[in-house]
């Protein structure tokens, strides 16, 4: 069997492999060596060349092991171990693309079932051996990276099955390794969707996405996807926990909110029921134009709020616009609004949203933009690679708040990341996820590397961090907590808050072996 298959498909120090790579549009090179000093790197490492730290972990654990998940499931091969060494930040591709992989997993387990995930966790827990989760390993907020540097990642791979599925209650369930793509395949065959479509679709998983909290590039029309989420299972070191058996109950706290956005801190997700809904037979994306990045978010306001409701809103800031609009060399200035709608016939809420939009002074601009953004809904991280090659630096932060406060946020965060990188950056934001009280924030920031990048984002992401803490917005809204926030997140919820969420962990964790450093203040 080969064991590094279902890893390989996925690039190393780069968010694709090299057969998928994009190359930036001759304009937007043409711009980025207006505004920015870009000197291309050194090439990557090759993955055969990374050095991992030496094999530490007991012969003793490593046999038993063996006896439980079988010997070719336990994998101490060095690539394989870097591949599980973090996520997909920029500092984690800079720190691949060096070659030095400084913390990296003891071993890479690959257990079949939640039977084998409990006996995995219950061997750990009684040698003491951190465990780290591993989905799609599409990490952005050090989620993969734990304080504690004997431990193993769980790789989830093997979980990849669609256990059942109910059309009568429109409900299925999916085990926490299925890749998000298999996922849509297998339900289609059924005539149902998810209709999560986050950024990380090619690579992410069910797990992953619950563990996480994920939001799909669809949630105005499908939800979040801890809104889909109507039971889960986990294994954790005490036992199994099995969360949510009806539609809705009052049966106490919702047990299920406890392990939503839990990020392997609290247990490992092992399956979830979701809500499905039938595939739609029409799918009409368009785009339109705002003068300004205020009067598009009180039109997008408006649909959020009194409907109707598209499947799709995503409304790009005047730089956003301006950034985009050069890749594809149709400049229009202002601010552009994609909207999409998924159904069995879209043609109504099309007509009456277009009546709201132009009522607030948006200008259509046919389908043409709305069929540009689908087709490339999934490029922006391979064309941070081709930024990295170029020897720019690329990096993304987001948040989200209420309407009243969401321009004083966007303003706010994005002057304090070009204070803390003066000698140049572009920082782009949009809105792609919306509610009735409120809106996400999402930032890209592109400037020069400097001698020290990961310092350099350090330093600038904590001040818009910071800025974002002292506006009342959330420190995420969809990337999680992970390492990078956590500092950050504790203050958000407060020391009473803190204690609890330790007092969860000690009841279900007593060892402390899950995800150590991550979430938990």
């Amino acid at each position: 069997m080969n064991m590094e298959g279902e890893a390989s498909t996925v690039g190393w120090a780069r968010w694709g492999t090299t057969a998928d790579a994009k190359a930036l549009p001759g304009s937007a090179s043409t711009l980025l060596a207006q505004v920015l000093e870009l000197t291309p790197p050194p090439p990557a490492v090759p993955l055969a060349e990374a050095t991992v730290p030496d094999l530490e972990l007991d012969d003793t654990v490593l046999h038993a092991l063996r006896r439980v998940l079988g010997a070719e499931h336990v994998v101490t091969a060095p690539a394989a171990r870097a591949r599980h060494a973090s996520g997909m930040s920029t500092p984690d591709l800079l720190r691949h693309r060096s070659g030095e992989v400084r913390v990296a997993p003891q071993a890479v387990l690959r257990p079949a079932d939640h039977a084998e995930v409990l006996s995995v966790l219950d061997l750990c827990s009684r040698h003491r051996v951190a465990v780290v989760p591993f989905g799609g390993g599409t990490s952005v907020v050090g989620g993969l990276t734990p304080s504690a540097a004997r431990h193993v990642a769980v790789d989830l791979s093997r979980l990849n099955a669609v256990v059942a599925v109910d059309p009568v209650s429109r409900t299925a369930t999916l085990q926490a390794g299925l890749r998000a793509p298999r996922a849509a395949e297998l339900l289609a065959e059924h005539g149902f969707t998810l209709g999560h479509v986050p950024q990380s679709y090619e690579y992410g998983t069910i797990g992953g996405f619950a563990a996480t909290r994920s939001s799909g590039q669809a949630s105005a029309g499908y939800g979040r996807f801890d809104d889909m989420v109507v039971a889960l299972t986990v294994a954790t070191p005490r036992g199994t926990v099995r969360a949510g058996r009806a539609p809705a109950s009052a049966a106490g706290p919702d047990l299920r909110q406890l392990f939503l956005g839990s990020e392997g801190a609290l247990g490992v997700i092992t399956d979830v029921t979701v809500r499905i809904r039938p595939l739609p037979t029409q799918s009409h994306h368009e785009g339109w134009r705002f003068e300004s990045f205020a009067d598009g978010l009180h039109a997008v306001r408006r649909l959020a709020q009194d409907g109707p409701r598209p499947t799709v809103l995503r409304l790009s800031d005047e730089v956003e616009t301006m950034i985009g609009a050069t890749g594809s060399g149709h400049a229009e200035g202002g601010c552009q609004l994609i909207v999409g709608y998924d159904g069995a016939d879209v043609v109504p809420t099309v007509e009456a949203a277009a009546d709201v939009l132009a009522a607030h002074g948006g200008v259509p601009l046919g389908e043409a933009p709305g069929h540009q953004w689908a087709r490339q809904r999934f490029d922006a991280p391979y064309l941070r690679d081709a930024l990295l090659d170029a020897g720019a630096f690329a990096e993304t932060l987001e948040t989200a708040t209420y309407w009243s406060a969401l321009p004083e946020v966007h303003d706010r965060v994005r002057q304090a990341i070009l204070d803390a990188l003066p000698d140049g950056a572009l920082v782009l934001a949009h809105v792609s996820h919306v509610y009735e009280t409120g809106a996400s924030l999402y930032f890209t920031v592109i400037c020069s590397p400097g001698s020290d990048p990961v310092e350099r984002w350090r330093n600038a992401k904590a001040a818009a961090s910071d800025a974002i803490a002292a506006t009342g917005a959330t420190i995420s809204h969809h990337h999680g907590v992970g390492a990078d926030h956590r500092a950050w997140y504790a203050a958000e919820i407060g020391d009473v808050a803190v204690d609890l969420l330790r007092a969860v962990k000690q009841q279900l964790d007593p060892a402390g072996i899950l995800n150590p450093g991550i979430l938990v203040p």
